[in-house]
């Protein structure tokens, strides 16, 4: 997006006059007339922009435009932050030459801060020439198109509401449609093939897949089937793929099996004579034969199973051999209308929405009757809240558009308009995913900040902001599918609608771009203008060669593997061709060695080398990569050590190493102020000068996620201390490891009151605690606590007092193998009768516990139910509980066996077996403790 880039280099230009102010050094020899006409036919062009980008939808020759813009505004961009990267690398060399006494090691560093400058600057300053000359003849068009300069500066971004106030995923108006489809789910009657299937055919955004969501979510489908399973098909076309998510579907685990002849035998095995029904959404392929092998697996189950396909071309349905075809037609004007005031009304008075009445049914109208065209402008009209602001969308040129590929596209390229161009950027870089790709938040917040797109705030981090943003535009509709984790208390992943995908990549065709290689092929891209891209390797193909010899501009490279596939990357080889990528992921891509030449990389931000098992050792010219903000090697099993030189990463932000054979932190790592995601590992002592000591973890305030690993290798509780955990404020997850500690006369319980973490915390995990009681008088303060996880405590005979965690949602207790007993100490509830203290509530908002591998557990009761004159309310907003592996556990206190609302899953635990089925009808979920 043109408008975002001009920002950003107008944004290089002043950062590194600043810091040549500092330095007391020129730019560029010879070109400083370049520079100023430059930066002034920037600040001509940005002052149109808006004009121009409202118009681009309608006039190709301004869109042409703005293409040439973008391609010239990147290589600005790129030759700023190649000097902004020397810049840096002196600063980083001179800190250098300062700590280090050796006169031969300084003697170099002067060379290099002497010499090597000017010979940067006259390079940098032929290439700032030229790109002065490409931007005058773009501003000397700019004339021809008679621009209107209508900037409105910054808009502001309005918080968004939270999502679970809403219900987005409401269907109106398909109530005869959904009978329909769950009649034909439950019918006994047999199909006059092999296979029953049903299609639900409508064109897109019309709401197929929601309808399908909702039928298989109904209660009387959810018992009348014995295996239900859902697999977006999309494309393009991957049998093996589709394969392989509808076994682990039905095994609940990843297969690691690449024939599919294998696969579709497992999956016979799986429904054999089972009742099932698999929902095949999003279908695209015409050709039967690509369904032939998975339909022969599919008919071993029961004559009741059923198929249910959602897709756009009833061609498509045929192709599967559909025997019952629903056509979705569009959604009637009064039931969008209710869609509509539900989202765009939503915090609004009564008079505001009496007001905007007459305009909202005209712009419902405008929707045609598609529910994600109606969904969307809501959410946009959600934020507006004056006549005019109503009147403005109403009386846009956008709906006068024809040369439109989708008629949802309008009500989105409304709501696209009306985002700052931050966020415009920030959703436009989603193209890059495949359809119904499950995105990974925390990884898209810093890919946008690899990107640019993200910067921090006054008093607030770009980790946050890139929050923020996620946040306005899931509001407006452009994520939806949001899913945690099991047992999490955040949300982990998105998808995008399958138009609104469409949406970004009609807006992103010639700068975005996925392939896919399915054997020894060419790279077929547009070396110029695409910055983007994203490569899918299948199974007996390998990366393309022509990555090796053709020169790019690509600024993003995902390479996507199927499980057990080589690629055969050769790093050594296309570093000079990717010279000006951000970020760089390589998940799973069975990389045994990062080559030296990988510091050529120097605008690297992002980089994922996960996965990747085979990696030993990471080079030191890895650490002349000065602007890396995120490395994440989890999961590189063999890795034993990091670079020595990892200090001077001084921009990293995110360095995630779980999964590693990683014994010890470098020296120098303290020097990563800028750290907010830190997996640290304790030394046992054996690496001497090379270790970082546990100390540096003062040095880095803003931490958000901290991870300790031989925790039980330290011996000195002042050391703990030491990093003053309580002081950062910002800190919301830790996970202590103990692991390693078999020091003897060691005092756990010393070394777990000097953790001491900040009251803020949100999530907290305690793993290998070897102390024999676990109560430390900072974890009950801690207020804000959702998650604990306390895993292989195997000495603890008591569980610390709990209960009194006033917002902990989710409680995990793991293989404490010496509790025989949990009581009233459980609870957090002294017996004093003789107070007069008002309701008690022990674990108020708690909906999960779990209670895993507890061999030696006999008794869970309670001595007292009473405090004062009030019973004791326990877990009230319990929803579910699970026990596995506690072979002695007699029976469950009474507010348990009573809760009627409560999900009990009992593996392993005999003498519970009895009480999986007690429905006693005396309780609900708020029971109060009786006796």
């Amino acid at each position: 997006m043109a408008e975002f880039l001009v920002e950003i280099v107008l944004e290089q230009f002043a950062s590194i006059t600043l810091q040549q102010a500092e330095e007391g050094i020129k730019l560029i020899a010879g070109a400083g007339q370049e520079v100023e006409r430059l930066q002034s036919n920037l600040r001509s062009i940005r002052a149109v922009l808006d004009d121009a980008e409202n118009r681009q939808a309608k006039d190709n020759d301004v869109r042409d435009w703005l293409a040439k813009l973008k391609d010239v505004s990147y290589d600005i961009d790129d030759v700023l932050d190649e000097w902004n990267t020397k810049l840096q690398k002196s600063k980083i060399k001179k800190a250098e030459a300062a700590f280090n006494p050796l006169k031969k090691v300084c003697s170099s560093i002067l060379h290099y801060l002497r010499c090597r400058p000017l010979v940067m600057r006259y390079d940098i300053g032929v290439k700032i020439k030229d790109l002065d000359r490409k931007l005058g003849i773009i501003a000397m068009e700019k004339t021809t198109f008679n621009f209107r300069p209508m900037r409105e500066g910054n808009k502001e971004i309005e918080r968004p509401m939270t999502t679970s106030v809403v219900d987005l995923t409401q269907v109106y108006g398909r109530e005869d449609d959904k009978n329909k489809i769950v009649d034909l789910l439950l019918s006994q009657s047999s199909c006059a093939q092999d296979l029953c299937i049903i299609s639900i055919v409508g064109m897109g955004g019309i709401g197929k897949t929601t309808l399908a969501k909702v039928v298989f979510n109904n209660d009387k489908v959810r018992t009348h089937f014995e295996k239900k399973i859902w697999v977006c098909v999309s494309e393009p076309f991957d049998e093996l793929r589709i394969a392989k998510a509808i076994l682990e579907s039905l095994t609940n685990s990843a297969p690691n099996l690449d024939l599919l002849e294998t696969v579709v035998q497992n999956i016979r095995q799986n429904l054999e004579t089972k009742k099932f029904l698999l929902v095949l959404d999003d279908v695209w392929t015409e050709d039967p034969k690509n369904w032939e092998n998975l339909k022969l697996s599919l008919t071993c189950g029961s004559p009741e199973s059923r198929i249910l396909v959602t897709t756009r071309k009833v061609e498509a349905a045929n192709a599967i051999g559909t025997t019952e075809n629903i056509s979705l037609g569009t959604l009637p004007e009064e039931k969008c209308w209710l869609l509509f005031s539900r989202i765009a009304f939503f915090g609004k008075t009564i008079e505001e929405s009496n007001e905007l009445v007459e305009i909202g049914r005209k712009l419902v109208q405008k929707c045609k009757g598609l529910p994600l065209a109606v969904k969307t402008l809501a959410s946009l009209l959600y934020y507006k809240k004056t006549l005019d602001e109503w009147q403005n969308i109403l009386g846009s040129e956008i709906w006068e558009i024809e040369r439109v590929e989708q008629e949802v596209f309008r009500p989105l390229l409304l709501s696209y308009c009306d985002l700052p161009c931050t966020l415009k950027k920030c959703f436009l870089y989603c193209a890059i995913f495949p359809k119904d790709y499950e995105i990974d938040i925390s990884n898209l917040i810093r890919l946008w900040m690899a990107h640019g797109y993200v910067k921090s705030k006054p008093n607030k981090d770009m980790e946050l902001v890139g929050k923020e943003y996620f946040e306005t535009l899931s509001m407006r509709s452009f994520f939806q599918d949001f899913e945690k984790g099991p047992l999490e208390i955040r949300i982990r992943s998105c998808k995008m609608h399958d138009m609104v995908h469409d949406f970004a990549q009609f807006l992103t065709q010639n700068e975005c771009y996925a392939m896919e290689v399915a054997s020894v092929g060419e790279l077929k891209l547009d070396s110029i203008s695409v910055r983007h891209s994203r490569i899918k390797i299948q199974e007996g193909a390998s990366f393309p060669s022509s990555i090796y010899t053709r020169k790019t501009f690509l600024r993003s490279l995902m390479v996507d593997c199927n499980d057990g596939v080589n690629p055969k990357i050769v790093l050594s080889k296309s570093v000079d061709q990717l010279a000006y990528l951000r970020s760089l992921s390589l998940y799973k891509c069975s990389i045994e060695e990062i080559p030296v030449e990988i510091k050529g990389l120097i605008h690297l931000r992002y980089l994922d080398l996960s996965g990747n098992d085979k990696i030993k050792k990471l080079p030191e010219t890895l650490c002349e990569l000065h602007n890396l903000q995120t490395l994440d090697i989890s999961g590189c099993r063999a890795l034993r050590k990091l670079p020595q030189g990892m200090g001077n990463l001084i921009n990293m932000r995110c360095l995630l190493n779980w999964g590693t054979s990683i014994s010890y932190m470098p020296k120098g790592l303290e020097r990563l102020t800028c750290l907010r995601t830190l997996r640290f590992v304790i030394s046992d002592g054996s690496y001497g000068s090379k270790a970082c000591s546990i100390e540096c973890l003062r040095n880095f305030k803003g931490l958000q996620d901290l991870g300790i690993k031989g925790f039980g290798n330290l011996t000195d509780a002042a050391k703990v201390k030491g990093i003053e955990l309580i002081d950062k404020k910002n800190l919301r997850d830790l996970i202590v490891d103990f692991e390693r500690s078999n020091n003897a006369g060691h005092d756990y319980e010393e070394f777990l009151e000097a953790l001491q973490p900040p009251p803020n915390l949100m999530e907290l995990s305690l793993r290998n605690y070897r102390g024999n009681t676990m109560s430390p008088n900072w974890m009950v303060s801690l207020n804000r606590l959702r998650k604990l996880s306390l895993e292989d405590c195997r000495n603890c005979e008591h569980l610390p007092p709990l209960g009194k965690l006033s917002s902990l949602e989710i409680l995990s207790i793991w293989r404490m193998i010496r509790l025989k007993r949990v009581g009233n100490e459980f609870l957090g509830i002294e017996n004093d009768t003789t107070s007069a203290f008002s309701s008690v509530i022990a674990f108020p908002k708690l909906k999960h516990l779990q209670f895993i591998g507890m061999r030696d557990w006999e008794e869970w009761n309670y001595d007292f139910t009473k405090r004062g004159d009030e019973d004791i309310k326990v877990m009230p907003s319990l929803e579910t509980l699970q026990i596995s592996g506690a072979l002695k556990l007699r029976s469950l206190p009474n507010h348990l066996r009573q809760m009627s609302t409560l999900e009990k899953i009992f593996h392993f635990c005999p003498l519970l077996d009895e009480q999986r089925t007690d429905n006693s009808s005396s309780s609900s979920a708020s029971y109060q403790l009786q006796q």
